[in-house]
Order: structure tokens, then sequence, then C-alpha cells
């Protein structure tokens, strides 16, 4: 997931952005309301973090702000304050769930994965292509009982993948799903990258489960023998 992280307590966000990293996930972190708005206009995020005493515009107004927009993402509200009134205006505001200060990571991890299987064609917890299978509580994935070992970035664009299994994804989709801000979308990281996931998934003469189709993107899918009339993929090219 692609997530917007907004929060002011250097420390707080500091350790939120280190920690979803190291859980695969790609993610953005702006310090006041205002640069919480123009991003998560800007972009189209998976999840956004919201703390409620940000800076400027607070969270209760961005999450009211980024919801007239059409802004659709999960919002997931930070605050320290735990009356009800706090969590009904925060509800009513936008945000989908209400996280009190101070909670556990693991708790906050919970509560993101349960925000996106929420969201409209998302895919349950695990999901199969062929003999792949993508665990994406775990963060495991097996071809055909066999654990693959794939780096961070590896995983994180699998379960894209897999998360839309049987669509062309466009390179534009996973670049902005799967590698946060800094990422240059000129350079050739996303086709290394795809490069080596490919190599891993489809290792030792496999049937090919990652495909590409020229000049639209890329699919993952089981498509066994091909059709006459079918569009032309090529499971070789990256």
């Amino acid at each position: 997931m692609r997530i917007l992280v907004a929060e002011d307590d250097t420390l707080l966000a500091r350790s939120l952005v280190k920690g979803l990293r190291e859980r695969t996930h790609a993610v953005d972190h702006v310090a006041d309301g205002e640069s919480a708005v123009i991003q998560g206009v800007l972009h189209e995020y998976d999840a956004i973090i919201l703390d409620v005493m940000l800076p400027g515009r607070d969270g209760f107004d961005v999450a009211r702000a980024l919801r007239a927009r059409d802004v659709r993402a999960p919002i997931l509200m930070l605050t320290a304050r735990d009356r009800l009134g706090d969590k009904v205006e925060g509800l009513d505001a936008g945000a989908d769930d209400y996280l009190t200060k101070p909670f556990e990571f693991e708790e906050l991890l919970a509560r993101l994965r349960a925000l996106h299987r929420r969201q409209p064609a998302m895919s349950p917890q695990v999901i199969t292509v062929g003999d792949l299978t993508v665990d994406t509580r775990s963060q495991v994935a097996t071809r055909a009982g066999r654990p693959l070992p794939l780096t961070s970035k590896e995983y994180a664009m699998l379960e894209f993948l897999a998360h839309r299994a049987g669509a062309v994804v466009s390179r534009a989709d996973i670049s902005a799903h799967v590698w946060d801000g800094n990422h240059d979308p000129f350079s050739n990281t996303l086709e290394v990258c795809l490069g080596r996931l490919r190599r891993k998934v489809d290792e030792g003469g496999a049937r090919p489960l990652i495909h590409t189709r020229r000049r639209a993107g890329y699919m993952l899918a089981d498509l066994g023998t091909s059709t006459a009339g079918e569009p032309p993929f090529d499971a070789d090219e990256e």
C-alpha cells in the first residue's frame, strides 16, 4: 500500500514511517494540515493516517476537505483525545476509523488491513493465482508450496498485482502505489524490480504467471493455454 502519514510529532512520525516502510509500504509524510490536503488530492493513496491536532488545519478540517474533493482513500484518525464527542466528530468529518494515542503499532497495522479489506474490489487476506499464494497478513508468498525469497519492494509489487489479478495494470499505477514521492518515475527502477520478481516467481521452468502487454502494462494471471484472438502478451519482456 501507499500511505500518507499526516503527523506533526517528529518522533512519532519518524517511528510510523520507519515501521510502515519495514512492512513493505510506500510512505509519504507531511506535518501540517494544508500539506495533508494538497498531498491527499494530488496522489492516489491506499490509506491516510491523519492526526487530529495538526498545525494550520486540524485533522477534522483536513478530512472534510479531502472528502469534499472526492478523495476516497480510507482515513485512520489519530488523537490523544478519547472523548466520545471527538470520535463522533472525526467519523462525521469523513474518517473511517479512530485510534487513540498511545497505541501499539501492531494495532495500527491491523486497523489498516481492515480498512483496506473494506475497499471495493479488494481481495481477501490470502490470494491464490494458479499455484502462487500471497498471504497479505504475514507478507509471505509461495509458489507450489515453496516460499519465495522476495525483498520488501518485490513483495509490495507482487501484492499489488495480486490484488488486481487478471487485470492489466499500468506502469503508472504500479509506480503510484508501490513507491513513495521520492521515486523518479523516469528511472528504470520499476522494470529492474519487476524483472527480479518475475525470475523468482517463474523460476525453474514453471508456467509464467507475470505477463506483459506491450504499451499497456503488466498482469498477474494463470493464462494456461493461449486462445486465438486473445490480446498479445509477452511473459519474457521486462
